[in-house]
């Protein structure tokens, strides 16, 4: 009895880890738990965006990319969008030119919760999590080695090379990486 009671209790607090995280669902309204998902997820990718970075819009395809790739996998990709002057409506136009529409799932974190808990500084930077356990965070891949410094192309894909490890059961080779981007700070300006 002892023991039924201790696990009930572990339970309960493992299941409030990350109860105080939440954001504003775009889609239905109302604050939301990011982490939950539906059955059979692997891992959830959120990506933090803004309406109004160039870098971060400069990355919608590649994105878009990813989640399509990654789909089948069990993997969902989440655009939180931290910046508190985003509204819901100008995320939706945003949505809209991006074409992010059917293939992401979008949330506002204006009080920059989930930002803060993932650790998350510039947009776009990437927190990817299975189990609610953080696996990844940093850049999408190595484009902009600096702010104004973009490579033709990218080298290094370390978004899509931690999401092939996660799919493969390996551990992700770089669990963090440096991302480039607009300071999520300077939003609350």
């Amino acid at each position: 009895m002892v023991r039924l009671a201790l696990a009930a209790l572990l339970m309960s607090a493992l299941a409030g880890v990350n109860s105080t995280v939440r954001v504003k669902s775009i889609d239905r309204g109302g604050e939301v738990d990011p982490f939950d998902a539906p059955r059979g997820t692997r891992a959830i990718v959120f990506v933090f965006t803004s309406t109004d970075c160039p870098i971060s819009n400069r990355y919608a395809p590649e994105i878009r990319r990813l989640a399509a790739r990654f789909a089948a996998d069990g993997i969902i990709f989440r655009l939180i969008y931290p910046n508190p002057s985003d509204q819901p409506g100008a995320i939706r136009e945003h949505l809209t030119a991006f074409a992010y529409g059917g293939v992401v799932q979008a949330f506002h974190d204006p009080e920059q919760t989930l930002a803060k808990f993932a650790g998350a500084t510039v947009t776009p930077e990437t927190a990817v999590y299975a189990g609610r356990r953080l696996l990844y965070r940093g850049r999408i891949d190595d484009r902009y080695v600096d702010l104004g410094h973009e490579r033709p192309a990218a080298t290094v894909h370390d978004l899509g090379d931690a999401l092939t490890a996660i799919v493969a059961g390996q551990t992700v080779p770089h669990s963090s990486t440096q991302a480039v981007g607009c300071f999520i700070s300077d939003f609350r300006r």
